[in-house]
């Protein structure tokens, strides 16, 4: 067992017998570590670690888990125990009900993955309906139950939320693309600026996303019987850029998209709750696909795993891809 991680699980259950960890499958986050825990009673839970000690993002997500844990139409996993301001800050929580999407996802065909999306999509609008006065960083919880917002005006927000990405990004080979962003939203503060404001979840992508009801196990615990686990990038911000990235991380590959009947449903899904897309979508969506563009470039290294190509070959692919959507903003 990781040291740090021993050490999180003595402090958080002292008196409760750990028969061993298991890996939870690959992250491309380098800053925290996750491992599913097996107790000796039999049950689970899963134990998130801050690698660098810093317990930002663990009292990030603890609170975004502890808001929806107050009776709101989006659930999270259960928490059972954390404390960001420890030695070794941590977040345990018990197993989220049903099965991961990316599971559900293969064994399906395309009618029901195309069902799928539209559950998505409408667990996205419920969560979106979360509105705020202001756009801001999540810094912990608030009063009887609320968020405590850090408040800055949008692109400042955003900035910051770039600023995260970098943190946990695994290459700096493609540094200079972060700057290329930074230059994009400062271009655009007055397109960004009306955005409304509204919790999101910031990492939609199918391991996050669990999956109830239909034939799958466990109770239907919501609306949609869509649980998303992994908060730590929470923030409340405009929902069209938590929208964009969701259609990305969901059906796109590294300079690919994917079917368009499956961005339609996703997108049905969420207009059908929402009654529409967010408002200004069209107009901000070119900025949020130069954002999206750092899911490459800032992990570039871990891309090449996955495809068959030179690592040089994709560096040009990214660099090139990143200018096309420059240019469409």
């Amino acid at each position: 067992m990781d040291r740090r991680v021993a050490t999180a699980l003595d402090e958080a259950f002292p008196d409760r017998h750990v028969d061993r960890t298991f890996g939870v499958g690959p992250s491309w986050n380098g800053a925290n570590e996750t491992v599913g825990i097996a107790f000796g009673d039999g049950s689970r839970a899963f134990c998130k670690v801050a690698v660098d000690d810093d317990g930002t993002r663990i009292a990030r997500e603890l609170a975004v888990l502890r808001y929806l844990g107050a009776e709101r139409s989006v659930s999270g996993p259960e928490v059972l125990a954390a404390d960001p301001n420890a030695s070794v800050p941590y977040l345990v929580t018990a197993p989220a009900p049903g099965r991961e999407l990316f599971d559900v996802w293969e064994d399906s065909d395309e009618t029901r993955r195309e069902m799928l999306l539209r559950r998505v999509g409408a667990t996205l609008a419920t969560l979106h309906g979360e509105r705020f006065e202001t756009h801001g960083e999540i810094v912990g919880s608030g009063a009887r139950g609320g968020l405590d917002l850090d408040p800055a005006p949008w692109p400042d927000v955003l900035r910051a939320t770039v600023e995260r990405t970098r943190e946990i990004g695994t290459s700096e080979r493609l540094a200079d693309h972060y700057d290329a962003v930074f230059d994009c939203v400062e271009a655009n503060r007055d397109r960004l600026g009306g955005a409304p404001a509204a919790l999101l979840h910031g990492d939609v992508a199918k391991p996050n996303l669990f999956v109830v009801g239909d034939g799958e196990s466990g109770p239907d615990t919501g609306q949609d019987g869509v649980t998303p686990i992994d908060w730590e990038l929470a923030h409340v911000g405009d929902p069209a850029r938590d929208l964009v990235r969701a259609e990305d991380q969901l059906l796109n590959g590294f300079d690919s998209e994917g079917p368009a009947r499956y961005a339609a449903a996703l997108y049905r899904g969420y207009r059908d709750r929402a009654g529409g897309l967010p408002p200004g979508f069209a107009e901000r969506r070119p900025v949020y696909e130069v954002l999206r563009m750092l899911g490459r470039s800032g992990f570039i290294d871990q891309w090449a795993t996955y495809l068959d190509e030179p690592l040089a070959s994709l560096v040009d692919r990214a660099d090139a891809e990143l200018r096309a959507r420059l240019d469409a903003v």
